[in-house]
């Protein structure tokens, strides 16, 4: 459950930066399709930073050498 809330919580502070640092004003329709596409490229970029972190993870040695 706190992972839940952590999550939305990541997301949601998220959307907001991306509002503030753009100076959106979400009542205009233009500013609002840019918000929607600026959120879903910050959103594939952490999806593609966790698969490669996770690749590289499973990559590396993790069990001592003889």
């Amino acid at each position: 459950m706190k992972i839940l809330l952590f999550v939305m919580i990541f997301i949601l502070l998220g959307g907001f930066f991306i509002i503030s640092e753009n100076n959106l004003a979400l009542k205009e329709r233009q500013n609002f399709h840019s918000f929607v596409d600026l959120y879903l490229n910050w959103i594939g970029n952490i999806y593609e930073n966790s698969v490669s972190l996770t690749g590289n993870i499973i990559k590396m040695k993790w069990l001592p050498g003889e």
